[in-house]
């Protein structure tokens, strides 16, 4: 072990020797680490101050949601925590809000239908939102790549997220559970942009779930979601043939702006018994397009979106 750690030392002296001379810059780092720890803890004492007010905030606002969920069960009282940190997030960051709460049921089963933004930041304020003041759960269809990633599974399981099949979700939803879907899934994640165009292919699933759960399924649009994180234009070519090989989601992503975001509830689509799958995607596209038209300015613009936290027209 230590000769191998040697092999690497001379490898990287021997690499990068010749640009970096690795003893000054050795010696400017022993020199200047003084310096940003007397700036790094004050800066971690600030942070600790805000995360006090944070949690003394959610404690005021959700309590009683609090205590009622931790009386009932353990996961139930999870989720409410869980929910009260990502609501006060979204309320601080994003000036989050939801029009058209009343059309998510109090009870009974329903398909949640969403445009998918290159992170669902808006799904999971979403969620928060619907377990605080409605006490539900929405279960999810998520990729399968996510269940890939360490140290989630417990967050999968505690959210009831599931990888999405027609058989699984149709029982979830006859059930009598909230259940969400994004068609256009992690293709539309990555190569969406600001006009928000759905990009769902020929994809079906969605459809033939809400026809044999004969549910309702109820269109919502985030405004201003592709300006709060953007994947990259550039290389479109080379991510497209990435993501066709790997099916998995390489487009690097930037942001985190604090843009209004405002999640747009549409009316319940209602089951009908004569409808077909190809005929029900294009009513459910048709909705949230109407939302996109309704409520999104196009093209999207950070700024603009920024600035509408203050002044919306």
């Amino acid at each position: 072990m230590e000769s191998r750690l040697i092999n690497v030392t001379h490898y990287i002296e021997h690499s990068f020797g010749d640009y970096i001379d690795i003893n000054y810059t050795l010696w400017l780092t022993w020199l200047l680490a003084p310096l940003f720890i007397t700036f790094l803890l004050p800066l971690l004492i600030v942070m600790l101050f805000y995360l006090s007010s944070l949690i003394l905030y959610i404690y005021k606002l959700h309590r009683y949601r609090l205590i009622h969920a931790y009386e009932r069960d353990f996961w139930v009282g999870a989720r409410h925590t869980i929910a009260a940190i990502w609501d006060a997030h979204g309320w601080i960051w994003h000036s989050y809000e939801i029009k058209g709460m009343e059309n998510i049921p109090d009870e009974g089963s329903a398909l949640i239908i969403y445009y998918h933004g290159a992170i669902p930041i808006d799904l999971y304020y979403f969620v928060a939102r619907v377990i605080l003041f409605k006490n539900r759960l929405i279960h999810t269809v998520a990729d399968r790549f996510l269940f890939k990633i360490p140290g989630w599974s417990i967050i999968l399981e505690a959210f009831k997220v599931i990888p999405g099949t027609v058989s699984t979700c149709s029982s979830v939803l006859k059930d009598n559970n909230l259940l969400a879907i994004a068609p256009g899934g992690v293709y539309e994640a990555q190569f969406g942009n600001s006009y928000y165009k759905l990009m769902w292919k020929k994809r079906l699933g969605f459809a033939k779930v809400a026809l044999d759960a004969k549910c309702p399924i109820i269109p919502i649009f985030t405004q201003n979601l592709r300006e709060a994180f953007c994947s990259v234009s550039w290389g479109y070519r080379f991510w497209m043939w990435l993501y066709n090989v790997t099916r998995f989601p390489f487009v690097p992503i930037y942001g985190g702006f604090p843009v209004k975001l405002t999640t747009y509830v549409g009316k319940p689509i209602p089951y009908e018994e004569n409808t077909t799958p190809e005929e029900l995607k294009k009513k459910v596209a048709l909705a949230i397009e109407e939302l996109i038209k309704k409520n999104q300015k196009i093209p999207g613009s950070i700024l603009r979106a920024i600035l509408e936290r203050f002044y919306h027209h």
